[in-house]
């Protein structure tokens, strides 16, 4: 084991003793994440035996719609797209105030209107039940889809038609929302034809400040300030947009839980391009969740999205962006290796605006020489200054 890993290894247990602490301070009613996914399991035993088709959205839930990439899986065949969406009660099954004075205790912040109204409506989402085995109905274009039933976490994943986009690079859809039903519920269908050029993006700490390698940091970036942009990332990101075809797919790739999904797709909105955001479904839904995602695992998580991306889009030539604080490198370096020919380009923004522990290591020059070894060096840069990378895009084009 190299020694990179070896301090990462010791940096995750450290992040873990302290990101159970934090559950269990946020959520007394946990023993352990590990007991209240059992507990939950039990009831929805109980459920699908009660009702195994399914029930539908109501009034009382709360549906987010995901915006999803269209694509052909043969050159004559139909449109389809994977839709994703959750589902959960509307109201917390835990006490809000209390779980928001406890946030506001451990990241050591005073008590603000602003400050709790901002945790509250983050939070909420962490505090309330999944609805598993339930459905919803959504009109993407001339047609109806339905979505679900959702598996035991609340989500459903479907792979279905749609219509021709008609010589638009995007539809919108609509929930069929009963009264009273709350959420994202509108959700836009991007078309990707089978060839051209393709950007997959990380988010935290690539164009987002998330602070990945500090536990409160996540908590105030996450719960407490606004979503902030990595400096000169939209500037870059708007010009990759004006130079690249108007069909150009993009994919956001995040390791947070997917109770995230409207924080980071307001953040998307607002700084960059639109795209599909992939975000992580965790074991658990306690604050534990939310750090444990964004330090875990997430080499794996993101080769295996990767793997998903590239079965929709396998002729798309890729340019893939990331940060040296998780494990962007190495993950992109398999995929490289896995994919023969996909990634046309790996940009890894090297962190150091940041005083983290193991940082240093993590910007070494031989942990990016190992992650990308066998890969050509005009294939993988590693960056601080985002200017750098347009010139480089340009390059990696003009060469094909």
């Amino acid at each position: 084991m190299s020694s990179f890993k070896r301090r990462e290894k010791e940096n995750l247990n450290q992040l873990s003793l302290l990101s159970e602490a934090a559950s269990l301070l946020l959520d007394p009613k946990a023993i352990s994440p590990q007991l209240k996914q059992l507990n939950r399991s039990k009831a929805v035993d109980r459920l699908s035996q009660l009702n195994p088709w399914g029930r539908s959205a109501s009034g009382r839930d709360t549906v987010w719609l995901f915006d999803n990439t269209a694509f052909k899986a043969t050159p004559d065949g139909p449109w389809q797209a994977e839709f994703v969406a959750a589902i959960f009660k509307q109201y917390p099954d835990r006490r809000e105030s209390e779980v928001v004075d406890k946030i506001l205790d451990i990241a050591n912040l005073s008590d603000t209107p602003a400050e709790r109204a901002a945790i509250d409506k983050r939070l909420r989402p962490f505090l309330t039940d999944a609805r598993p085995f339930t459905k919803t109905r959504i009109r993407h274009g001339r047609k109806s889809l339905q979505l679900g039933p959702a598996g035991l976490n609340g989500i459903s994943e479907d792979i279905l038609e749609v219509a021709d986009n008609r010589g638009h690079t995007s539809v919108r859809a609509q929930a069929i929302a009963p009264r009273g039903m709350n959420g994202v519920l509108e959700m836009q269908t991007f078309y990707a034809g089978p060839e051209g050029w393709a950007i997959l993006s990380d988010i935290d700490d690539t164009i987002k400040v998330t602070l990945t390698s500090d536990t409160i940091g996540i908590i105030r970036e996450t719960f407490i300030h606004p979503p902030t942009p990595v400096a000169g990332m939209p500037e870059l990101y708007a010009d990759v947009q004006d130079f690249l075809p108007v069909d150009t797919p993009w994919f956001y790739l995040s390791a947070s839980p997917y109770q995230l999904y409207p924080f980071l797709k307001g953040f998307r909105d607002r700084y960059f391009p639109p795209g599909t955001i992939i975000v992580r479904d965790p074991p658990w839904d306690s604050i534990t969740g939310l750090i444990a995602s964004l330090a875990f695992g997430t080499e794996e998580y993101k080769v295996d999205r990767m793997d998903k991306v590239n079965s929709w889009l396998p002729k798309r030539k890729m340019i893939a962006i990331g940060d040296s604080t998780q494990s962007d490198p190495e993950a992109y370096g398999r995929i490289y290796r896995e994919k023969p020919g996909w990634i046309k380009l790996i940009l890894i923004r090297k962190v150091t605006d940041i005083a983290a522990v193991g940082i240093e290591e993590k910007n070494d020059d031989k942990r990016f020489e190992e992650a990308f070894k066998g890969i050509p060096r005009h294939v993988w840069h590693v960056f601080e200054e985002p200017r750098e990378c347009l010139r480089i895009i340009k390059d990696a084009v003009r060469r094909g």
